[in-house]
């Protein structure tokens, strides 16, 4: 898959405009085997200065674990961002078209206690109707699928719409 071929997709995703404020999601780690091996929740508070983004992710996994992540994402043109973190080796890129971003980057993933394993996250997002970002990264080791990122995002001032059940059970 490219980026560029989402670029007639709807909802527009402009990265800085979804990210600005409070946003929260909901994940799951699969390993290779399709094993789910951790859920987590990300809190997520979002700065754009016109020029760069910083987004102050705070981790809280199922097993009581925390982590954070503090990205500093550049807006290069209309399509294209690079982005910094602590744990990501070098620069991160995205690529964004339509409603979707593709982020390419290298970062050294924790995975247990001082253990850390360098792999290679192909990251793809979906902005859908009513604000709902569906994000799926493949994640490698030496060209090698390792695992898979799933999350799901939602803006805290765009909560997801409650619909009423399709039936109603007889008293």
């Amino acid at each position: 898959m490219k980026s560029e071929d989402f670029a007639g997709q709807k909802p527009h995703f402009v990265v800085e405009d979804y990210f600005s404020g409070q946003t929260r999601a909901w994940g799951i780690f699969e390993d290779r085997f399709g094993d789910v091996r951790a859920q987590f929740t990300v809190e997520i508070d979002g700065k754009w200065d016109g020029k760069e983004l910083v987004l102050d992710e705070d981790f809280l996994y199922a097993d009581g674990r925390t982590d954070r992540r503090v990205w500093t994402i550049a807006k290069i043109d209309d399509n294209t961002y690079q982005g910094r973190a602590a744990d990501v080796i070098g620069v991160a890129t995205g690529r964004a078209f339509g409603n979707a971003l593709n982020w390419r980057y290298d970062i050294d993933l924790k995975v247990g206690g001082d253990k850390t394993y360098r792999v290679h996250f192909n990251d793809w997002m979906f902005l859908q109707p009513d604000g709902v970002l569906l994000n799926r990264a493949r994640v490698t080791k030496w060209g090698i699928e390792v695992g898979e990122v799933t999350l799901v995002f939602a803006k805290n001032n765009h909560p997801i719409p409650q619909r009423p059940p399709r039936y109603s059970p007889q008293p």
